[in-house]
């Protein structure tokens, strides 16, 4: 049974939040913005020129970064339906068709416009774009301030830049780089064509007062320049938007510096989106099955490292009526907790218990690695890479993600910064495209962390995972756990196409190949390789509070609402898990209240963890006194136990104990 997506009040009710301005705390990837008004002001952007496109974008950002106010119906609306996300997201929005009285509405909130013309080059429309942000200034192409002049919109002319006669984009950036770009923010980089429909992700570039360039990292010149922007940001604090001219060179680039980019050139709306609340409602996860001597496939979705995916495509594929029969893993970017939580929230309240949301790769943002396709190591400095899986830990928790889809392969520094940093893992896949010099195997780090290789990897279609995986499906002998994962093309495949999969997999092995969410599949992976796994997915697992029945919400993965358990009176409370059998125990997790964006006095102060063989006889292998952090994850030395007992003894500042999650490792 699916569940409903909440409306806006029951959105609101977990999240403090604020009438005007933005905010944007250190650590957060990008700013949060003010409650939307009722009603939005809306406008279609559809019958409108480049540069009206531009404006209009620009001016979003200008307007929402003071108070979010108005909404852009971009070139999806018609096929989506213009107020689909509008009416999923609980806003209401009231169309505007005349576009100079809305500009003139707005028209006192600015300092004027920067004027430009594209006659030597369209890129002065991204440094229009730039001055517009830092200055608050309306970009206007020269043309369309002519219309304003006549339609009775008088903004003054702050800036002018017509008088410029630089030709090539060098030129330009370089011009933006030493005039403007010490007044840019460096937390976000916006790589955005300066042609075409690519409009839409300048509203966060203008609230946020963002460079907006586009250089091509293959040609040596713009290489070089494009260089000086990068170098100026900081691997684990900024992040960049857009897209680039060639997908794995302009990532690559990027990823050097230990910077990934959210891929955004048509995601529509950034400044409202990013102003839903930005608590995430996990979803529950199903008790894992029981290992067995079984193949167990895990199945990706590619491509949600996007978040105009994730707005558009995504939302096509999750309507149809086959989603949910075979367990699968849908790829979302972890950047939409800041950028669109409504989004991911939209999915996670509407899955099944077989939708399971993995990370595009390789983390926070799209970032390349090992480009195999081309050779070339990106991100070879080890402090990048510690700094860039961290930032990713922090995103991969808020969310509640426990895979990541990495591009496209990894190096031993690599390994061990995402077993370090990345604790909320279960495991990860590698891309083995062309399996040269030789397949790539299951590679393990620290004896926790598991990386697997995904073959097919970016799969067109459903011959090709067959024909990929068929034979060692079909010479399976049954002897001992068989473990695959495979990942497809989003662009060309449907739930209907893997269900059919599925079905030919069953007739080659019948009764023996399990298709498996990410979560369950790195468990049994763990579980069957004598590896800790999180006990609290096991079906055995039994729990009990002060000597009484536990709702199964303690241990159901998911700390939102009602999944947080929450005492009824001030006290002490003592949880006890029985396993249903002996362990190896070596690691436990606790979620206190703070995980859904409460105050930080609401967490658990007192508590230890005590484990036990037999249920009498107890051993303490942790214990914390005036504790304030929201999440507590702690190694202990390994003990042999089949009991464990969380006993808190001082809750929050209320006196309740609330434990939004809980999770348990060890080994068999």
């Amino acid at each position: 049974m699916q569940a409903t997506h909440e409306n806006k009040g029951a959105q609101w009710a977990h999240y403090e939040t604020f009438s005007e301005g933005m905010r944007w705390p250190e650590g957060q990837a990008l700013p949060s913005f003010s409650q939307p008004e009722e009603p939005l002001r809306g406008v279609s952007l559809l019958p409108l020129s480049d540069d009206a496109r531009l404006t209009l974008a620009a001016l979003q950002g200008l307007v929402n970064r003071k108070k979010t106010r108005l909404y852009l119906y971009g070139d999806h609306a018609l096929q989506e339906g213009l107020e689909t996300w509008p009416q999923r997201l609980g806003l209401r929005v009231e169309e505007e068709r005349d576009l100079f009285a809305l500009i003139g509405r707005f028209a006192p909130e600015l300092a004027g416009v920067v004027l430009y013309d594209c006659r030597f080059s369209p890129h002065y429309r991204n440094l229009a774009c730039t001055v517009a942000g830092i200055q608050n200034l309306l970009p206007v192409e020269s043309r369309l301030f002519a219309a304003f002049t006549a339609n009775g919109v008088n903004l003054p002319v702050a800036c002018d830049l017509r008088g410029l006669s630089y030709r090539t984009p060098v030129d330009i950036y370089r011009y933006l780089y030493d005039t403007y770009w010490k007044d840019c923010t460096r937390r976000v980089f916006v790589s955005l064509s300066p042609t075409g429909h690519c409009h839409f992700t300048r509203d966060m570039a203008a609230a946020v007062g963002a460079a907006v360039v586009w250089l091509d990292p293959r040609i040596a010149e713009e290489k070089q320049m494009l260089d000086l922007f990068l170098q100026d940001l900081t691997a684990g604090q900024s992040i960049i938007l857009g897209w680039w001219p060639e997908e794995r060179s302009g990532i690559g680039e990027g990823t050097r510096y230990g910077v990934s980019t959210i891929p955004s050139d048509f995601y529509e709306n950034s400044t409202v989106h990013a102003a839903i609340p930005h608590v995430m409602h996990i979803p529950a996860v199903p008790k894992k099955p029981r290992l067995e001597n079984k193949i167990y496939l895990a199945l990706f979705f590619s491509d949600g490292d996007n978040v105009q995916y994730c707005q558009h495509r995504m939302s096509e594929l999750w309507g149809n009526k086959d989603r949910g029969t075979v367990p699968l893993n849908w790829t979302v970017s972890p950047g939409l907790a800041d950028i669109g939580p409504g989004i991911l929230n939209y999915f996670y309240d509407t899955a099944t218990q077989n939708d399971c949301f993995a990370s595009g790769p390789s983390g926070l943002g799209y970032a390349l690695i090992y480009d195999e396709h081309n050779k070339v190591l990106f991100l070879q400095d080890e402090s990048l890479c510690e700094a860039y899986t961290a930032f990713s830990n922090r995103y991969l928790t808020k969310d509640g993600i426990r895979s990541v889809t990495v591009w496209d392969q990894l190096r031993e520094m690599h390994y061990r910064a995402y077993e370090k940093n990345c604790r909320a893992l279960y495991g990860l896949t590698l891309e083995d495209w062309f399996q040269d010099p030789a397949p790539l195997q299951l590679h393990v780090e620290n004896q926790r962390l598991a990386f697997m290789p995904n073959y097919p990897a970016y799969a067109a279609d459903t011959d090709d995972i067959y024909n990929s995986l068929c034979d060692v499906i079909r010479d399976f002998d049954g002897s001992k756990p068989l473990f695959l994962a495979a990942q497809g093309v989003t662009w060309s495949l449907t739930s209907a196409n893997i269900k059919g999969l599925k079905e030919r997999f069953d007739a080659l092995q019948p009764g023996k190949i399990e298709v498996l969410r990410a979560d369950h599949f790195f468990s049994l992976l763990n579980e069957a390789k004598g590896l800790p796994f999180n006990l609290a997915l096991s079906p055995d697992l039994k729990v009990t509070v002060n000597d009484e029945a536990c709702p199964c919400c303690v241990v159901d993965g998911s700390p939102y609402g009602e999944h947080q358990w929450t005492a009824q009176q001030p006290g002490g409370k003592c949880f006890t898990f029985d396993l249903g059998g002996e362990y190896t125990l070596s690691r436990y997790v606790v979620k206190h209240a703070g995980v859904n964006s409460v105050d930080a006095g609401y967490n658990n102060r007192d508590f230890s963890l005590q484990l036990s063989a037999d249920g009498e006889h107890w051993q303490t292998v942790d214990q914390r006194t005036g504790n304030c952090d929201d999440l507590t994850d702690v190694d202990f030395t390994p003990v042999r136990a089949r009991y464990a007992r969380l006993d808190v003894t001082a809750g929050g500042c209320d006196g309740l104990v609330r434990v939004a999650d809980f999770e348990l490792y060890g080994s068999c």
